[in-house]
């Protein structure tokens, strides 16, 4: 499609899905008259640096809005003088120099403010989650060489733990007012790295995926032209800015005059999405499919979101009946984009699809080409399968990232050369083509997998379990719990009995893993069923029962009527036979999506609208039934029923 206003970024042929297949041409956005609401055009697209095409930006409209959360609202001019601080206090450290810079926030208007410092300072950021475990942000910031630490008065004593004396820290809530706030205008190359981000690897520790400034534009103008996007475009930022879609997020946004608006889903659940949403007028709304589904819960009748124009799934399955309900939830102009990509290649494939789309199996096609990315079906031998059939999903590009950071044995053996200055890089996903040109990925031929849009080695979370002296024999496997409800499975032979309890090896594994790689279900067996050549047989291992796990805490059973309704609420959502009044929320598998749909349902039996954080705050049955007691109900019965 055309952006609304002039055409200005290399035109973009698309496709989208139509009742009898894909036709060419998105049906093209609604017209915008302001002679603003064009994207910027560039003299050349991709020789730039990301901090050059953002400043041109700010010169087109330094008063329009740039970020806005909860707590700041900034203006491209704004965050500009914010990030030319943060710029010079980097510059004054270190002096100038490619290096990586590792930044130690949380995801919204100062990391974002941080991020662009970074860039405008000529190094490579590398992002740090505090929500992450210390022993993993201590592992990537050893592992990325990264020569100081930015980060803000919250986090100030993590950040210091972490350097321990042999890093410098920029703390920005300290950051002298007499800062220059103008531009570093240093000579940035297009092809000079931009970040490193790191993803989970099979060694047993996450590897650092590494992109360039152009690499990035090009992913920008992909996007700028597909969602034909525009300075008066609302964008959602619901990642940490610490994975690969929350870097895209940022950048399609600001790259292209845009505002960008983060939202904690972890912290503030999905309850309240739908409202946020409207009140922000939010016209491109991104997430994994496993949040959407979580919203979607939410809603009840024909809800319509009228600014809502373009919806993107990402980093996961799409299924058909995550199309029937966009059918009924959202406006006839939204439009439904199901994504392929991956940290190392960016958007592989997309997917158009409008309310008539007719989705014909249970999956949903990743859809057809984009610009400048070839994929490629290959076999065991690297040649092209026949046109049909079952192959790896294989990306031919000049913007595929530049590798691994400090890993040129998994960076050789995941990219290659091409002829004309190309690459090819082998996702280890596998697709096969439709007769109509479209393709659909078929899931992994690895040991990797996907848990609600992270990609997970399961390598890495076997050699967690394998380091803990109780445990002899680890396999861990990705399983569908209930349907749409992808979860990881532990599968013990313990080395000592008895078996170590599943509180106890969480908080063991919560040590060193993030918890989206703590598995949700763990299943003690006395030996590891082996196959004949005396290898464990994956295939063999048996569906985690429902029975309550094994805790420190002994079951209690529930004390009052309101304590048994919210223990058959719990049972439900965390599909267990049983749950004790004093059962620890994370003890029993749950996570925030989890927390969210308990909330929904508090909601809707006792009319009491709790904060997800209340889950977590009283992790118990017994807690949340206090915390329920404590708030006004709309509607009576509830004192009577707690009294009975």
């Amino acid at each position: 499609t055309e952006n609304r206003g002039h055409t200005t970024w290399p035109r973009v042929t698309l496709r989208v899905a139509t009742p009898h297949g894909v036709g060419r041409n998105p049906p093209a956005p609604s017209s915008r008259p302001d002679p603003m609401d064009a994207v910027a055009p560039f003299a050349d697209p991709l020789a730039q640096s990301i901090p050059a095409r953002f400043e041109q930006e700010v010169a087109r409209g330094a008063e329009r809005l740039a970020v806005k959360t909860r707590h700041h609202t900034m203006s491209y001019g704004a965050l500009n003088r914010a990030a030319n601080r943060v710029a010079h206090a980097i510059l004054a450290e270190r002096g100038r120099g490619e290096e990586p810079v590792a930044l130690l926030l949380e995801s919204g208007a100062p990391m974002i403010a941080a991020i662009l410092g970074a860039l405008k300072a000529g190094k490579i950021y590398v992002p740090l989650d505090p929500s992450m475990p210390r022993a993993r942000t201590g592992f990537i910031l050893e592992d990325s060489e990264a020569s100081l630490i930015v980060t803000n008065g919250r986090n100030r004593a993590m950040a210091a733990a972490l350097a321990a004396g042999r890093r410098p820290l920029i703390d920005i809530d300290a950051l002298a007012a007499r800062l220059c706030t103008e531009s570093p205008d240093l000579p940035i190359a297009s092809s000079a790295p931009a970040w490193i981000l790191y993803t989970s690897g099979s060694t047993g520790q996450p590897k650092g995926v590494v992109q360039t400034h152009e690499n990035v534009l090009h992913f920008v103008m992909i996007y700028a032209q597909g969602l034909g996007l525009c300075p008066s475009d609302r964008l959602t930022l619901l990642f940490s800015c610490a994975v690969n879609a929350g870097a895209h997020d940022i950048f399609t946004a600001l790259l292209t005059g845009a505002s960008l608006h983060p939202l904690d889903v972890k912290q503030e659940g999905v309850a309240g999405l739908a409202d946020w949403l409207d009140a922000h007028a939010i016209t491109v709304y991104t997430s994994v499919p496993t949040v959407f589904r979580h919203f979607l819960d939410t809603l009840s009748g024909e809800a319509r979101f009228p600014h809502l124009r373009a919806i993107k799934l990402v980093g996961e399955p799409t299924s058909r009946r995550d199309v029937e309900r966009y059918r009924r939830h959202f406006a006839p102009g939204c439009v439904l984009i199901n994504r392929l990509g991956s940290t190392e290649t960016g958007t592989i494939r997309w997917y158009f699809m409008t309310k008539d789309t007719a989705i014909d199996g249970s999956l949903v096609p990743v859809g057809s080409a984009v610009p400048d990315n070839e994929v490629l079906l290959l076999d065991e031998r690297g040649g092209e399968v026949v046109p049909g059939e079952v192959g790896e999903i294989a990306v031919r590009s000049r913007y595929l990232a530049a590798g691994y950071w400090r890993r040129p044995d998994l960076t050789q053996a995941a990219f290659s050369a091409q002829e004309g200055g190309a690459r090819l890089f082998r996702t280890g996903d596998l697709g096969r083509l439709l007769p109509d040109g479209c393709l659909l990925c078929l899931g992994r031929k690895d040991g990797q997998v996907k848990i609600r849009g992270h990609r997970i080695e399961v390598a890495e979370v076997e050699l967690a379990l394998l380091r803990l002296p109780t445990i002899k024999e680890a396999v861990v496997a990705a399983r569908e719990a209930q349907p749409r409800d992808t979860r990881l499975v532990a599968y013990l032979a313990p080395a000592v009995a008895p078996a170590p309890s599943v509180t106890l090896l969480r908080r063991q594994l919560a040590e060193i893993l993030p918890a989206y790689m703590i598995p949700s279900d763990f299943v003690v067996l006395d030996a590891l069923p082996k196959a004949p050549n005396g290898k464990v047989d994956r295939r063999a291992m048996p569906a985690p029962p429902p029975n309550r796990p094994a805790l420190d805490t002994p079951f209690v059973a529930p004390r009052t009527p309101l304590e048994q309704e919210l223990a058959e609420i719990w049972a439900e959502v965390l599909g267990l036979d049983r749950v004790g009044a004093d059962d620890d929320f994370l003890d029993l598998g749950g996570h925030s999506l989890l927390a969210a749909q308990i909330t929904s349902r508090v909601l809707d039996r006792f009319h009491v609208d709790l904060p997800m954080a209340a889950v977590f705050e009283a992790p118990t049955v017994a807690g949340l039934a206090v915390t329920i007691l404590g708030h006004r109900v709309a509607g009576a019965g509830l004192a009577d029923l707690d009294r009975s």
